[in-house]
């Protein structure tokens, strides 16, 4: 298994959700734009390297062909970049380019080291008969100085028009865009379009010590998959009435509605979700979530959310026998492992928590919304 491999049943259900019929009116446009304007542009943050990209992981031969490129006139890829609601250009496509030029205009090859040194970026790997080879910027001739500034590399622009605001078409643009390589995970790009404190609210979640037990995984997942289980769980604890197919889709919608609010203020979800966990943990046990071995995510979101939203009517004495019973329920069992994510299956899972969790009577069978 692989270190970002993070297994559970209903991992290949989610993931394998057809994507949903959605239109958009979205403009995209070409600018040219010299080595001056992109350092410019970078120096004022109007360019930003979102939190999905990978670090830079061109070692300096990599980098200095790219600026020999320029120098000899050869053609070089376009930049992509999406221009988002605050003017900010990000950078879908070109990342490891664009960042080479940085450096190299700057001086320095890599970021700088704890220590606060830096490497001087001077030209390697080149045929030394170049009037470049081995130089950095400020030692190249003035000339050629002028034509670095000068030169223009070509960014193809897309901005959202309609629906507004929402930033839905960038989920798309960054997940088609990224099918080639290591296809991002949901959260990851979510972290781009919907950065914000809620988001990072959810970040902070996923470091609760209830929470990585239960899940059953001391180090965060490098996909972010435990963060989205976060946001799954918030999803259906406020907007369960509102959940229908595709998941990814509800999810996007979720944490749209919510991304400028913090997780504390909204519905005061980082108290209730600690609460939660806490109460999961010491009364249902670690292994609470994993009936067959592998957690089971149909179970974990059906009763974490019950946890959250019914907690006034939990009957508290009973608890820890009641979860044992639930945990015997064929009806539950065949809800948590079948057909996991349709609305009908999810409603009705819901359901069977709160007739054996709650004090309150609750019918199983009837199809309705749970509150």
């Amino acid at each position: 298994m692989s270190e970002d491999d993070f297994p559970y049943e209903g991992k290949e259900e989610t993931e394998n959700e057809e994507t949903p019929y959605l239109t958009f009116d979205v403009t995209t446009y070409p600018s040219d734009l010299t080595f001056q304007v992109l350092v410019d542009m970078w120096k004022s943050k109007d360019i930003i390297i979102p939190e999905y990209q990978r670090n830079f992981v061109w070692n300096q031969k990599q980098a200095s062909l790219l600026i020999d490129s320029f120098l000899t006139g050869l053609p070089v890829p376009q930049l992509f970049f999406y221009r988002d609601g605050n003017d900010q250009y990000q950078v879908i496509d070109g990342q490891q380019r664009l960042t080479s030029i940085i450096y190299y205009m700057e001086g320095y090859f890599g970021p700088e080291k704890p220590n606060g040194t830096r490497k001087t970026f001077r030209l390697s790997g080149l045929d030394e008969k170049a009037p470049w080879s081995g130089k950095s910027y400020l030692e190249l001739a003035p000339k050629y100085q002028r034509r670095l500034r000068s030169s223009v590399i070509r960014v193809m622009n897309v901005q959202q028009l309609k629906p507004g605001n929402d930033g839905s078409s960038a989920y798309y643009i960054f997940q088609r865009l990224n099918t080639g390589g290591t296809r991002l995970s949901s959260q990851e790009i979510r972290n781009v379009v919907y950065r914000g404190p809620f988001n990072d609210g959810l970040k902070a979640l996923n470091r609760d010590k209830n929470w990585r037990k239960l899940i059953g995984k001391s180090d965060e997942d490098r996909r972010q998959k435990d963060t989205e289980l976060i946001l799954r769980i918030f999803a259906l604890s406020f907007y369960r009435s509102d959940y229908k197919k595709p998941l990814t889709e509800f999810l996007n919608k979720s944490i749209s509605s919510n991304k400028n609010s913090s997780s504390s203020s909204t519905f005061d979800f980082d108290f209730l979700f600690q609460r939660a966990t806490k109460m999961a943990y010491e009364t249902f046990g670690e292994k609470a979530f994993f009936p067959r071995g592998r957690l089971n995510v149909a179970t974990l979101d059906s009763v974490m959310s019950v946890l959250i939203r019914n907690y006034d009517e939990l009957d508290l004495p009973n608890l820890s026998h009641n979860w044992k019973q639930l945990q015997l329920d064929e009806k539950f069992i065949e809800r948590t492992t079948t057909n996991t994510t349709d609305e009908k299956t999810v409603q009705l899972r819901i359901r069977s928590v709160l007739k054996y969790l709650s004090s309150k009577p609750y019918e199983d069978d009837d199809y309705v919304s749970a509150r």
